[in-house]
């Protein structure tokens, strides 16, 4: 979440800032200002109490040392209304603290200064295009027909056993999956990432952390009997590993990879958008998250998204690189860039990655910081990607590799799936 004291320092700079994700601040964050100043003069004003009763309780000592026990049963009755003085303001001041945090955390992550001003995705600036395009015939197959005809992912079996959106995979369907990623855990691995396997459930302090909860409670998934959440990314429980920690100067850079299968509530749209793979509700990703100092992070970006392409690039599919307008970035991001890939038979972009710089917000509310060589504490800045999305990856890859009687595996995939195609 964002620091009172940028709020305090340039609180029009925070309203104007925000307005480029199309939010408008300015009510909360002068209330936010009320009451942080209204907190700090019942913090006044109790420090002063606190401290009159401290010279009236050494007065009271002196006045029975004296004999003058009127005077010191009067002093007495001084502390006790001053206590309960002094107890009512903190009392004021905790409610206080409670409706400031709760405004607080409604106020989205401020976007750097390169993101392009717009409403939606139509907004979005294309900063890059890659790979060939397959020059697939008129006929080719969406991926949801090309899953049937070779029985490698059953979408109606997924709807028997749970629900839509839950699809199983079958025999050569389950391999490219595993295959996926490992590959993109051996790549991540190659580049520095060190390899976690976190729970896939979180608490709700994890949720608050990375700023799903109370933002995005309705997407999730929870288990009531005992108040977990269901991870809709790795970026979750991956993060939260440095929660209220404090780092050494040495301990900076951390860069971690992480598999889990992921579960989101949400809907989405109608029609060819949710058909087949396009948006599940349980689906697999590898994500790699980055905890970085505040003056490397944007190098750090810059990897990440390199790092990202390699992989795509690698896998000989077409893509494309976008930077998401105001509109349409996530609450709690910086700046976020998309990899889409091109669907040749659907005609279509998919999205398979966001990469993006969360700069101080989720250390903020994680109380992620590190001592710096002056001994000073900083907070950190967190970034995370997806390295990748399996779904989409698999829509495209099936999609754009059709031939007539099979469906060819890339090279780079053969050594982990052990087969060159699919027929």
């Amino acid at each position: 979440m964002l620091t009172l004291k940028m709020l305090r320092d340039d609180p029009e700079k925070v309203i104007e800032r925000l307005a480029v994700k199309n939010f408008d601040a300015r009510q909360i964050v002068y209330e936010i200002i009320d009451l942080d100043t209204n907190r700090r003069r019942l913090q006044t004003e109790s420090d002063a109490i606190l401290s009159d009763q401290k010279k009236m309780s050494a007065k009271i000592g002196q006045l029975m040392k004296e004999g003058k026990k009127a005077e010191a049963e009067e002093a007495k009755k001084e502390v006790a209304e001053a206590k309960s003085k002094s107890a009512a303001l903190l009392a004021q001041a905790e409610e206080n603290n409670k409706e400031l945090e709760a405004k607080l955390v409604l106020l989205p992550n401020l976007p750097c200064a390169d993101v392009p001003l717009g409403k939606g995705a139509e907004d979005n600036v294309v900063v890059k295009m890659g790979g060939e395009d397959p020059g697939l015939p008129e006929d080719a197959l969406p991926h949801w027909e090309l899953a049937k005809k070779y029985d490698i992912i059953d979408f109606d079996l997924g709807v028997k056993l749970t629900g839509a959106g839950f699809p199983v995979y079958k025999g050569k369907g389950a391999k490219l999956q595993r295959a996926l990623i490992n590959f993109f855990l051996d790549r991540n691995t190659a580049a520095g990432y060190k390899e976690v396997e976190p729970p896939v459930m979180v608490n709700a302090a994890s949720g608050f952390g990375t700023g799903q909860l109370p933002d995005k409670e309705a997407q999730m998934y929870y288990v009531g009997l005992d108040d977990f959440y269901l991870v809709p990314t790795a970026e979750v429980p991956v993060t939260n590993i440095f929660r209220d920690e404090i780092l050494s100067d040495d301990q900076i850079p951390q860069k971690m990879t992480a598999y889990t299968p992921c579960f989101r509530r949400e809907a989405g749209s109608y029609g060819k958008d949710v058909r087949g793979l396009n948006r599940l509700h349980q689906f697999d990703k590898v994500e790699i998250v980055r905890v970085e100092k505040p003056e490397n992070s944007y190098k750090a970006l810059d990897e990440m998204i390199a790092h990202v392409e390699g992989l795509v690039r690698d896998l000989g599919l077409k893509y494309r690189i976008l930077r998401l307008c105001g509109g349409d970035m996530s609450f709690t991001s910086a700046i976020t860039y998309d990899f889409e890939l091109w669907s040749a038979a659907q005609k279509r972009w998919l999205e398979i990655s966001s990469v993006s710089n969360f700069e101080s917000y989720q250390a903020n509310r994680l109380h992620l910081r590190y001592r710096d060589e002056n001994g000073k504490t900083q907070l950190c800045h967190t970034l995370n990607g997806s390295s990748l999305a399996l779904p989409r990856v698999v829509a495209a890859l099936l999609e754009d590799n059709q031939k007539a009687d099979r469906i060819v595996i890339p090279e780079v995939l053969r050594p982990y799936t052990g087969f060159d195609y699919i027929d």
